[in-house]
């Protein structure tokens, strides 16, 4: 069938390009697995505009295609490619907010207008933005519900996994991209330079002020995880492992004597696995 197809298109995108996100939730139901590879499709979409290598005329373009898309959609049009087809069979089945799609593409738009952040509420302000979304969409087909207080939860767990991305590819995002996403108040605090990383200094200070950061990503961690009570038991546990998996990233830098500067830090499947197995049991014990 037509929509087995589509789906595929955005399994693979989702198993390509976030290996963590796929571990986690394909061990989902088969509708809400579906669902998040959909959604996945679209904010990757969003984001490989913004990194591709198109002119930045070009890559204005296709953002404004995409949120006149996102209109067409609303109004039940049907777009003739795989992930709106998929998009489309998600939202006969579960509730899809499309003010999240268009926070979005208005996230990848701070990115193509990139300036660093001023301050650490600037950082929280994007990351709501281009993770915080996706946590938002997923949150009632996963929970079966739609709350605010599970909503804010959501998105506070978006904000932790971008900080986490941040954290990770400090180095590739300078070296690649020309973009520091440190906010400037926190390098001017801590007496970490734009020299020093382009140097590649993993000095005191930028040890310092990287844990500052990690650990306001782990205490979003730890405030959400008793927020899984409020999602479908079937859903606790993927959920769960892609938290623990996305949280275990930062221990991997520190392993690696936090050179995020010039490697690139993955959990390894082996980890995964061992992460489900405890997951798992986390949730046991809880019901026990």
């Amino acid at each position: 069938m037509q929509i087995n197809e589509d789906y595929d298109y955005c399994r693979q995108i989702i198993k390509s390009h976030s290996k963590s996100f796929y571990y986690g939730f394909s061990q989902l139901p088969e509708d809400e697995a579906k669902a998040v590879y959909a959604i996945y499709a679209f904010c990757r979409t969003a984001d490989d505009i913004v990194d591709g290598n198109e002119s930045e005329a070009e890559k204005r373009e296709a953002l404004q295609l995409l949120l006149q898309q996102i209109d067409s959609f609303e109004h039940g049009e049907q777009i003739d490619h795989p992930m709106w087809r998929a998009l489309a069979d998600v939202r006969n089945k579960f509730p899809l907010d499309l003010a999240m799609f268009r926070k979005q593409v208005t996230g990848q738009m701070m990115d193509l207008d990139f300036r660093q952040p001023a301050t650490i509420e600037d950082l929280y302000h994007y990351s709501s933005h281009v993770a915080g979304s996706v946590g938002e969409l997923l949150y009632p087909i996963l929970a079966g519900q739609d709350t605010q207080a599970g909503r804010k939860a959501a998105d506070n767990l978006g904000i932790a996994m971008q900080i986490t991305n941040i954290l990770r590819d400090i180095g590739e995002d300078h070296r690649e991209k020309q973009r520091i996403y440190i906010p400037k108040s926190m390098m001017q605090t801590y007496q970490y330079t734009e020299q020093n990383l382009i140097n590649q200094e993993i000095n005191e200070a930028f040890i310092v002020m990287w844990e500052a950061l990690a650990q306001d990503a782990e205490d979003r961690y730890n405030r959400f995880y008793p927020h899984l009570i409020d999602y479908n038991r079937e859903s606790r546990q993927p959920l769960l492992v892609a938290a623990l998996i996305y949280a275990e990233i930062l221990n991997e830098v520190r392993r690696n004597n936090y050179n995020c500067l010039t490697r690139r830090n993955k959990v390894s499947l082996i980890s995964k696995k061992k992460i489900s197995t405890i997951a798992l049991q986390i949730l046991k014990e809880e019901h026990t």
